[in-house]
Formats: C-alpha cells, sequence, structure tokens
C-alpha cells in the first residue's frame, strides 16, 4: 500500500515537473519576460508617460513605506521563528523575501483599488497612443486630436480594471507555506503568483477589443506560458522595496507595448491574407 502511494506520488510529481518545463519553454520562446523590462527602456524615454505616476508618487510611498515598516517590526520575529525550523541560516533571507512579498501584496490590494487606478489606466492608454494605437483606445474612451499621448486622453468610457477579489486572496494564503520549503518553494511561490499576475496584464486590450470571457479565456490558456513568464518578471520587480511603484507603471506600459505588438502582428497576417481572399474570391466567380 505504501509503495503504491509512493509511486502515485512520484507519477504526480513527475507530471507537474514536465507541464512545468513545458511552461517554462513556452514563456522562454515568447520572450514575453523582456516586456517589462522594455517596459522600463521605454517608460524612461518618454517623458510625456511619467505623469500619471508623478500625481501619485507621494501618497504611494507614504502608503507603503508604513506598510514595509509595520509588517518588519510587527510580523518580522515571529515570521522568523517560523521559517527557521525548516530553512536553518536562510531564514534570515527568506523571511525578509516573505515579508517584502507579503508587503507587496497589502500595498497593491489598496493601492490599485483606490490609489493608481486611474493612473495606471491612463499610463497603459497613453502608451498605446504612443504606439500609434488610436483606434483602438477610441473603443474605451474619449480621444483628443491634440497633444502628447497623455494629454490626447479624455473621458475614460469602459474601465476594465476590477477591484481586488476574494479569490486572488485565497490564492495568495493557499500559496504561502510554499515558502517553508528551503529555496525551491520561493521560487515555486514566486511563479504561481507570476503566472495569476500574468493573467489581468491584459485585461485593457481584452476589453479594448471587444472580445467575450470564452474567447479571451481560450487565448490566456493557448499562451499560459507567455504571460507567466511576464508575469513572474513583472511580480520580482514589484517586489523591490519603495520601487515597487515604478516597476507598476513600467509593467503596465511594458504590458501595453506587447499588446500593441500583438495588434500590429495581426493587421499584418490580415494585410497578407487580402490578397489571397480576394484572389479567391474572384476565382470563384
Amino acid at each position: 500500500m505504501a509503495s503504491r502511494i509512493a509511486d502515485k506520488a512520484q507519477e504526480v510529481a513527475k507530471e507537474d515537473i514536465d507541464k512545468a518545463k513545458v511552461l517554462l519553454n513556452d514563456a522562454a520562446r515568447s520572450g514575453s519576460y523582456l516586456y517589462p523590462i522594455k517596459g522600463i527602456i521605454y517608460f524612461f524615454g518618454h517623458p510625456e508617460l511619467w505623469k500619471p505616476l508623478r500625481s501619485r508618487i507621494v501618497p504611494y510611498l507614504t502608503l507603503y513605506s508604513g506598510v514595509l515598516g509595520s509588517m518588519f517590526f510587527f510580523t518580522y520575529l515571529p515570521q522568523l521563528a517560523i521559517m527557521a525550523f525548516v530553512n536553518g541560516p536562510l531564514a534570515l533571507f527568506t523571511t525578509a523575501f516573505l515579508i517584502l512579498s507579503e508587503s507587496s501584496t497589502i500595498t497593491g490590494i489598496v493601492s490599485k483599488n483606490y490609489l493608481l487606478q486611474d493612473a495606471i489606466l491612463d499610463t497603459f492608454d497613453g502608451t498605446l497612443m504612443a504606439r500609434n494605437q488610436h483606434e483602438m483606445v477610441a473603443e474605451g474612451r474619449e480621444v483628443r486630436s491634440r497633444g502628447d499621448s497623455i494629454q490626447r486622453l479624455g473621458k475614460a468610457l469602459k474601465r476594465p480594471l476590477e477591484r481586488f477579489g476574494f479569490k486572488e486572496l485565497v490564492r495568495y494564503v493557499m500559496y504561502l507555506p510554499l515558502n517553508f520549503i528551503p529555496v525551491v518553494g520561493t521560487v515555486i511561490f514566486v511563479l504561481l503568483r507570476g503566472r495569476a499576475r500574468g493573467e489581468s496584464v491584459h485585461d485593457r486590450y481584452f476589453q479594448l477589443k471587444r472580445w467575450p470571457a470564452a474567447r479571451k479565456s481560450k487565448w490566456l490558456q493557448e499562451h499560459k506560458g507567455a504571460y507567466t513568464g511576464f508575469g513572474t518578471v513583472a511580480t520580482l520587480l514589484e517586489m523591490v522595496p519603495l520601487a515597487s511603484v515604478l516597476f507598476s507603471f513600467t509593467n503596465t506600459v511594458g504590458a501595453a507595448l506587447w499588446a500593441a505588438d500583438i495588434e500590429a502582428k495581426e493587421n499584418e497576417m490580415a494585410k497578407s491574407t487580402a490578397p489571397g481572399l480576394r484572389e479567391t474570391a474572384k476565382k470563384a466567380e
């Protein structure tokens, strides 16, 4: 009986490892993990995109500093005592990493629901405007005829950025015990959070494209590796103390650049297939 259970556990573990390998391979081939880095470069090269961040920087830093300081002061030693049992000397670092993750999550919940929601929306749409995706942006908001990519953004007609959901909290609490596994557990924890993070980065893009839920779900499933790659890098960047707010905006820029590239590729494919379709139609006549 015990041997059968052990064999079954090994079989399940092998299946999970194989799935993880496929996922990581898809992520690597897609190049999606580079878009958070591209977002940083593009953001600093386009000062007009700084405006939404500048309008929120002070309240965000005040919130983040308060959360991070409180978490280290009240929870570092209790969590260290627990982590020391399983991580040994590494507990000093894994506990700090865990608190950074917890602080980032708490700050993200509050800020994205109350402080940053409109600013992040403007940043995503502004980046699409800078990439000449005016018609797409016009599907979700008024677009002015003059000004830079941010100044041309008018009243938002659709708001895709949902408030923090209960499912996300449940997921986070479920994954938290993984940090008790030395090194490997923390890596898995970040990957799982990255996968969840990646699933939401193109909510605005899907809305502007007017995709129904079924099509969105199918697209995410087909490109699971790509979105996990983007989400993992984005998650790691947003865990950097104090700089997390900056990376929240640069990650948004990166997501918009990725959306613009997807759109450009689809348009190019449509143009290349259109002559062939017309020729087929003529022959049919």
